[in-house]
């Protein structure tokens, strides 16, 4: 029966006078792993910063009535009066609205999916932003502000001023923050928009908004759905846009299949209407597991050749235990023991290393106009990469004793006592 107590003991001992050689090898494992924490909570949290930028500010299915060409043009009547001389003038597109029929009924079908987190409508419009002589072209969007704050943390990207604000404003306005730059205007301010089918509105701004995108917030501004349905003149169940948010994005596809199908619109799902996006998303991925695996590995080759050069200068201390009774299995025991204690107590380090690292960068500076709402650079503590660099930790250094101790196991003591 193993004695663990006395292993433990003596492998306690082996480890506190070589105490240079051990704190090498638990170093070893301390860097590694701290080294491995800061990477990828840094990585990840940058990689979630990117997606979010975009993912943040794009529904998972976009639906609105395309406006197309007639599918019956005047060319195709050829064949039908090919034996008589007629003349075709003045072609003009068949007249259509960008309006989304019935599209009350439509958003309380969505909702009513147990897929569907959220459906929103929107009204868009193309308007003329005017400030005195200043003349500027642009979008104007209705929307439901405290809604679209729930689903698509619009709040983010409002840099003052507030959602609550646009609801409870009557003809009030969240203009871009390029916008305001270009007009010279403060929140309070009036700015007056002219829809292209003509007429002069004055909207008092409570807010600006800043996606990020330059070109975006040099155009887009929002106000409410009710507002741009009075200066569109318009009824109440004028709808141009649907923005709908799924539990799960993977069902985005074949949702917005069936919408179209059913309904007779035109539905853009998330990964078909940024699918160079996601290419990059999964890159940036790969590179970072795949850097911090490598720095997995090679802490573990190092943490390995410690351990065995450990295990080569204690030749002595194995002739000796095992000349005065112990088993070439309590020697290995007792190898292993020192290997498993370094490992918990490098990992532990290399834990509050990882972490006390990955805090100072969350608290460094980091301010630009395109993200205005991030002051800090972004990291992304998930527990999950403290549980896997602490079990990494613990089977490396297993393997790392577990061969060398094995080599220790069938050591024969004579030869090594003849030897000196």
């Amino acid at each position: 029966m193993t004695n663990w107590k006395v292993i433990l003991n003596i492998a306690k001992t082996h480890l506190l006078t070589k105490i240079k050689q051990t704190s090498t090898a638990a170093l070893g494992v301390t860097f590694g792993i701290g080294s491995y924490i800061t990477l990828v909570c840094f990585m990840t949290g940058l990689n979630a910063m990117l997606d979010d930028l975009i993912l943040n500010q794009t529904p998972h299915i976009h639906v609105y009535n395309e406006i197309e060409p007639s599918k019956q043009q005047p060319v195709s009547l050829f064949d039908d009066v090919n034996s008589s001389f007629n003349v075709v003038h003045s072609i003009k597109p068949k007249l259509s609205q960008k309006k989304i029929h019935n599209a009350l009924p439509i958003i309380d079908f969505l909702e009513g999916n147990k897929n569907v987190r959220g459906a929103l409508p929107q009204v868009k419009t193309q308007i003329f932003y005017v400030a005195g002589s200043i003349e500027i072209g642009g979008n104007l969007t209705g929307i439901n502000a405290v809604e679209e704050t729930k689903l698509f943390n619009m709040s983010d990207y409002i840099v003052e001023g507030s959602a609550e604000a646009l609801e409870q404003t009557d003809n009030g306005i969240l203009l871009g923050i390029g916008i305001a730059k270009k007009m010279s205007l403060k929140v309070g301010d009036r700015v007056q928009v002219s829809p292209i089918n003509g007429g002069i509105f004055p909207l008092k701004i409570v807010g600006f908004y800043q996606s990020g995108i330059a070109d975006l917030d040099a155009i887009q501004s929002f106000t409410s759905i009710k507002t741009i349905q009075r200066i569109l003149g318009k009824a109440n169940n004028y709808i141009t846009d649907i923005n709908i948010k799924l539990f799960d994005i993977e069902q985005a596809p074949s949702l917005a299949k069936m919408i179209e199908q059913q309904f007779k619109l035109k539905a853009i799902d998330i990964k078909t209407a940024n699918a160079q996006f996601e290419t990059g998303t999964s890159i940036r991925n790969l590179i970072t597991y795949a850097v911090s695996i490598t720095l997995l590995i090679v802490a573990g080759f190092g943490i390995y050749n410690i351990l065995n050069m450990l295990i080569y200068e204690k030749m002595n201390d194995i002739a000796i235990l095992k000349a005065t009774g112990f088993s070439g299995k309590d020697v290995q025991l007792i190898f292993m023991s020192q290997a498993m204690i370094i490992g918990f107590v490098g990992g532990i380090l290399g834990l509050l290393i990882g972490f006390g690292l990955a805090s100072l960068i969350d608290t460094i500076p980091f301010q630009t106009e395109a993200l205005p709402t991030v002051e800090t650079y972004p990291i992304n503590m998930n527990p999950l990469f403290f549980i896997i660099g602490f079990s990494f930790a613990m089977l490396s250094t297993f393997l790392a004793g577990y061969l060398p101790s094995k080599k220790a196991r069938k050591i024969d003591p004579v030869k090594i006592i003849r030897g000196q």
